[in-house]
């Protein structure tokens, strides 16, 4: 049985209302609260993953491709960092070149430091030896990430058995354990199942149990709710929290969804043509945004508030990564550019607040209004 979309608490000072689905109904028929940010443990100081200045460029007969363009951003132990932005943003990109995962003919510069080494540097061999141990990762589709001709219990066991010498009955048993742990019923009749044979829902669940089976330091979860409908998406992202707590492991979710980053993140990197245009705690850039596209994907989002009007769509698309705009790649789009933005690209640089960056040359614009998103609003709504 499927719930409509709750719109959250909106938090003091909200100029909008996000929709997420934080409550549930359990087998019970009762509703479930969703946990929280709020309910979990909060991140240390410790910082365990620091990606600077990272490029990663894809060269093709027609030009090379600038998927990724200067991302840089630290990870601290337990955090919950948010990646958004829209297709072809370089999201996916760029924690895929965290798992050296890219095909060759990817051309990587930059830092990539885990616990203070850095990845780049490292041998194919070291770096088999961190993926899915220290640095496991939640793919998108688990139907074509999971292999369907070996069983779940199966391929949860080759995981472990990948970087541990042990009986492959004990392996087996972790792989029950952590089918239990992510909720998944009958786990022990469920390693025999093959992926087919789950539902939408629990091949997602399988891999987070996948993820988190040899206790990792970072989680990536990459849309991790794609496809899913919102009972089962407010179900894996709860899930996801618990199993954080669980292993002590930090994550990285990549997401379309800013309803998602609201209710999960601690701090959230907004990335457009290739390069973060906005970061910051979560709060802060919701509810006061410094950058155009980050108030335009804001304005875009139902609202309880104005739920008889139309969606407020950001006009254009996102620029070619071969042929990139001079300037701002965000000027052809945005409604507060000038000369100067269609000239000069802007730096991501610290706005009026400590520890929120933002790369837009009229941030300030944007400070002096109480609803940034009133900039993408039509001209009949601005007379209404």
């Amino acid at each position: 049985m499927t719930t409509p979309n709750v719109p959250i608490e909106p938090r003091k000072g909200d100029v909008h209302t996000y929709d997420i689905a934080p409550n549930v109904l359990d087998a019970s028929g009762e509703v479930h609260v969703g946990l929280t940010l709020d309910a979990v443990r909060p991140p240390s100081e410790e910082e365990i993953l620091k990606v600077d200045n990272l490029t990663v460029e894809f060269p093709t007969d027609d030009g090379v491709v600038r998927a990724v363009r200067g991302v840089s951003y630290s990870l601290r132990e337990r955090e919950v960092l948010g990646i958004v932005g829209e297709s072809g943003s370089g999201k996916s990109v760029s924690s895929l070149a965290v798992m050296g995962l890219l095909p060759k003919s990817a051309r990587v510069k930059g830092q990539i430091l885990f616990r203070g080494d850095d990845m780049l540097k490292m041998s194919a061999r070291k770096q088999r030896s961190l993926r899915g141990r220290k640095i496991a990762m939640v793919f998108q589709d688990p139907m074509t990430a999971l292999n369907p001709v070996h069983t779940v219990g199966d391929q949860l066991a080759e995981a472990v058995l990948a970087h541990e010498l042990m009986p492959r009955k004990s392996a087996l048993a972790r792989a029950k354990e952590m089918l239990d742990l992510v909720g998944i019923p009958q786990a022990e009749a469920r390693l025999r199942s093959y992926p087919h044979e789950f539902s939408g829902g629990m091949r997602q669940r399988a891999m987070i149990a996948m993820a988190v089976i040899n206790n990792p330091d970072i989680i990536i979860a990459d849309e991790p709710t794609t496809a899913l409908d919102v009972t089962v998406q407010a179900q894996i992202l709860e899930k996801l929290l618990e199993v954080k707590d669980a292993v002590n492991a930090a994550i990285v979710l990549i997401t379309h969804d800013l309803g998602v980053i609201a209710g999960m993140a601690h701090r959230v990197l907004v990335m457009y043509a290739g390069r973060p245009v906005e970061v910051g705690e979560t709060d802060p850039v919701f509810e006061e945004p410094r950058m155009p596209y980050t108030a335009g994907l804001l304005g875009s989002i139902p609202s309880l508030e104005n739920s008889g009007d139309r969606l407020r769509p950001i006009k254009g698309t996102p620029p070619s990564l071969i042929n990139m705009p001079a300037g701002c790649p965000f000027s052809p789009r945005c409604p507060l550019a000038d000369d100067t933005c269609r000239t000069a690209e802007p730096e991501l640089a610290e706005t009026d607040s400590g520890g929120h960056f933002a790369a837009c040359h009229h941030w300030d614009r944007l400070a002096a209004v109480e609803d940034p998103t009133v900039f993408f609003r039509t001209e009949s709504e601005t007379k209404a």
